[in-house]
């Protein structure tokens, strides 16, 4: 039968080309590339004066930080005979790896130079790698989406990093801290990408077949429902009924997060579209109270409001994910329930696990454990990380804060000119100097004439 087809295939060194990885992988290799360099790139580039910083200083980072994690992710993960074994598989994981570092760029933009932001890389990718490797080997969780490995690592670690560089004189607002027409329109056109791509990015890393399928139809179910919910709430809440872009450029994407710990769990159609809803509500109060009180009363200035999209949604979808977990039985998922929580799985030498692999041939032997163990491991992960991800993010925020590392003075945050060579349309200083030398009734009125 099958067995001796493939032995024979070992013995002429037939193989079928088209079975290799890269026409499984690649596919979503290239919409991950999109998101971390157009997606974010743009996203990144809502400050009228800033718009080089975000999109650029994106590039760079993001360029460094895969590398990077190529070689320190392959020594944890793709290790054996001496080498690090390369494939498309490792640049998605290295692309998740730096969907981390540009997470946590978020809550510092503006206010870094590039000297930092890869000081930043440097630092954070051995962390993060070193505490995936970990929970994903002892305490061995399932979280497709990463809304635990990536969110909630970026985002403690990203205000661990803007704790640290406190500026107590941008919590009086700065000038040069303002969007303009055609940078917020740039910004949502990131929000666009990575809005089209968010099932590839939940889906990627998840088993082929049924798993990804529903990885992708419950991202974009999660997806249309927060983006409907954050329009209504927009609108709701500003004062003449209008609709604020920073809203649509962030509350948006909430869902895409909110439904990743349980993405290719059986949840159900209306629970991810639930879910989506609950994430987006509570991304934008939190834009809208909780980012201002952390400034003031905490001293953390979480720039981008990484706390609301990446912090909040992700501690949802965890607990989802723990539900979704406690839910399953076998009645649901037939055998295939010990694929996607292999743990779960009879032990080496069951009975039971020799039955199963009658049912799904080459099912790996797993660790017998039951839904509630399961579940505390989940809980277990999500503590660990966050404090993981702020103890890292405190470190390197103290090594960011050194006084070689080139970082901008208050005033210089939030300007292209400090570290580009501007073209001669950019009117960063004039608009401001302009501003300067009047009193503030006639502001007003300057600030309309050049605009």
């Amino acid at each position: 039968g099958k067995r001796k087809v493939s032995l024979n295939n070992l013995q002429n060194n037939e193989t079928n080309p088209m079975e290799n990885s890269m026409y499984k992988d690649y596919p979503y290799f290239a919409d991950i590339q999109v998101m971390i360099f157009l997606g974010f790139g743009c996203l990144l580039a809502f400050f009228r004066f800033y718009g080089f910083g975000g999109m650029v200083f994106n590039f760079l980072t993001a360029t460094f930080a895969i590398q990077w994690a190529i070689l320190i992710q392959g020594y944890f993960q793709f290790y054996s005979d001496g080498k690090i074994h390369f494939g498309v598989i490792n640049l998605i994981n290295a692309e998740f790896a730096c969907a981390v570092v540009l997470i946590s760029f978020g809550a510092v933009l503006g206010k870094t130079g590039p000297v930092q932001l890869l000081v930043m890389a440097l630092l954070e990718i051995p962390i993060f790698a070193v505490t995936e490797w970990a929970v994903l080997k002892y305490l061995r969780i399932n979280d497709a989406g990463g809304s635990i490995l990536i969110h909630l690592f970026a985002c403690y670690f990203g205000l661990g990093v803007t704790f640290v560089l406190y500026r107590p004189s941008l919590n009086k607002g700065h000038p040069k801290e303002t969007t303009s027409y055609n940078s917020d329109i740039l910004s949502v056109m990131g929000t666009l990408f990575l809005w089209v791509f968010w099932p590839s990015f939940n889906s990627a890393l998840t088993f082929k077949g049924d798993d990804q399928h529903r990885a992708v139809l419950h991202t974009f179910l999660g997806l249309s429902s927060s983006t409907i919910t954050a329009f209504a709430l927009s609108a709701m809440f500003n004062k003449r009924g209008k609709l604020t872009m920073a809203d649509i450029q962030n509350v948006t994407l909430a869902g895409g997060v909110t439904v990743g710990a349980s993405v290719d769990m059986m949840i159900s159609p209306v629970a991810a579209y639930a879910l989506g809803i609950i994430g987006c509500t509570a991304c934008f109060f939190g834009y809208k109270y909780l980012t201002p009180f952390l400034a003031q009363r905490l001293r953390i200035q979480d720039q981008c409001g990484i706390h609301n999209l990446h912090g909040l949604t992700g501690l949802i979808s965890s607990t989802a994910g723990i539900c979704a977990i406690l839910m399953a039985t076998e009645d649901t998922y037939g055998p295939s329930m010990y694929q996607i929580f292999s743990h779960r799985a009879p032990p080496e030498g069951d009975p039971k696990l020799l039955e199963l692999q009658k049912l799904i041939p080459g099912l790996k032997p797993g660790l017998g454990r039951t839904a509630q163990e399961q579940a505390l491991f989940q809980v277990a992960a999500v503590f660990a990380t966050i404090a993981a991800a702020a103890a890292g993010g405190l470190l390197t925020g103290l090594v960011m804060k050194l006084p070689f590392m080139a970082s901008p003075s208050d005033e210089n945050c939030f300007d292209d000119e400090l570290f580009f060579d501007v073209p001669s349309d950019f009117e960063g200083g004039e608009v401001l100097k302009t501003l300067e030398n009047f009193d503030p009734t006639e502001k007003a009125e300057t600030l309309n004439t050049q605009v």
